[in-house]
């Protein structure tokens, strides 16, 4: 299922982008004032008035196709199975029980015993207490 929501999510970043290109690559109602001024609207790739119709088809079928797969990841996101809190996806594990430790042996890592008997306050870094 997470590969499904992968795709999609691919799957609409593409035609989202794809969608921001060919909204931009049409020109708008005011355009075809320009071409009464000499703009050369003629001379282009498409034509005089063959852009229009390619891009707007275009446009409505990757507008269309961008609908469904956000429907679809809407549906998708939906239907999950939430784990019943933040510790429900976590399996439980077998613990291994702690080594007796003997008595007197330091572990690594553990703190050697609070002695303050042998210091003083000539021997400290600490400024005196006033």
């Amino acid at each position: 299922m997470e590969n499904i929501n992968s795709i999609l999510l691919v799957v609409q970043v593409l035609l989202s982008i794809s969608l921001i290109v060919l909204i931009l690559m049409q020109h708008g109602k005011g355009a075809d004032a320009g071409a009464a001024f000499g703009s050369g609207a003629s001379a282009t790739v498409f034509g005089a008035r063959g852009s229009g119709n390619f891009l707007s088809r275009a446009t409505t079928m990757i507008a269309i196709l961008f609908f469904i797969v956000c429907l679809s990841l809407a549906y998708i996101s939906s239907n999950r199975v939430a784990p019943d809190g933040v510790t429900g996806s976590v399996t439980a594990q077998e613990l291994e029980p702690a080594p007796a430790l003997q008595e007197g042996a330091m572990q690594e890592g553990d703190m050697p015993p609070a002695d303050n008997a042998g210091e003083t306050a000539a021997d400290s870094d600490l400024p005196p207490a006033e």
